[in-house]
């Protein structure tokens, strides 16, 4: 897999060291795909581990996997450390792995599964903030991280709320690590996805809100499209090249424009829906009449 996208640039980032969490599949195989195409070594972590060895084999670059999952505070130990002793040090951090949890409506909401969400998106965040940190001052260096945040860490939805709780979490992460990384150099930035089909969501391929109606939910961006993993990618490797060098703290959309549109008006898509229907779903749930 390669890729040549509007931003890219051989060589930028040759001979860097990347780590890229998640990066079996989706947001994660893209980036690793981007940053090695322009000259990164990458350390693809992945729960996955033969999804994980598979996007190393398809690299240009020297890069290797590890198997680990980011909720578990050793494995970022464990991939820092892999990364040491091949390259000798890690320059730059993606740190993207997730997972979406359950669509149940609020009152039905297991803590099973607000744990199991706010286990990996935001904790599992914490410690690859925390890891990389360390690194770079064991390192006696600077570097970049990129952490994968969502239009769920900008708006709200009824569904989807474990997402939404760990994803508004992981901004307060983003600019917390920003304010104490600038003194020192380090920049810490985020990115957030709107509409992007990927694996994430193949298992709600069923679902409404999940991978089946993407598209068209998508259409009512101000682009009316949805996006792709490499555009995603794109905005990842300019955050951690030195073309964004006088950026930290910061959270770039990347969604079509969806963020910005006002729902109440004609031109934002009033009325499009029919929220008759999604209501009457709601009531039927809590019993109450309109």
């Amino acid at each position: 897999m390669t890729y040549e996208g509007a931003g890219y640039r051989p060589g930028r980032l040759q001979g860097q060291v990347a780590i890229v969490t998640g990066a079996a599949s989706g947001l994660g195989r893209a980036s690793a795909t981007r940053l090695a195409a322009e000259g990164a070594h990458v350390v693809a972590v992945d729960i996955n581990a033969a999804g994980a060895k598979r996007v190393v084999e398809s690299l240009p670059t020297r890069s290797v996997a590890v198997e680990g999952d980011i909720g578990d505070e050793a494995t970022a130990d464990r991939y820092l450390q892999v990364a040491e002793d091949n390259f000798g040090r890690a320059d730059l951090h993606h740190l993207n792995a997730g997972i979406f949890g359950s669509f149940d409506p609020l009152p039905d909401l297991a803590v099973e599964d607000f744990d199991r969400v706010v286990r990996t998106n935001l904790r599992g965040q914490f410690l690859g903030l925390r890891a990389a940190f360390r690194q770079f001052r064991k390192q006696t260096s600077t570097g970049a991280i990129v952490v994968t945040a969502s239009i769920a860490s900008l708006r709200g939805s009824a569904d989807l709320l474990s997402y939404q709780a760990s994803k508004h979490g992981v901004v307060g992460l983003i600019r917390g690590a920003a304010m104490y990384g600038g003194p020192i150099g380090i920049r810490v930035n985020g990115v957030a996805p709107g509409i992007v089909p990927t694996e994430l969501f193949a298992t709600a391929a069923d679902r409404t809100g999940g991978k089946n109606d993407m598209e068209r939910r998508a259409a009512t961006t101000p682009l009316r499209r949805a996006g792709r993993a490499e555009e995603v990618a794109e905005v990842v490797a300019f955050l951690l090249s030195d073309q964004s060098s006088y950026m930290t703290g910061q959270i770039l959309s990347v969604d079509g424009g969806a963020t910005v549109v006002s729902t109440v008006r004609p031109s934002g898509g009033a009325g499009a829906w029919d929220t008759g229907a999604l209501d009457a779903l709601m009531y039927s749930r809590t019993g109450k009449e309109r």
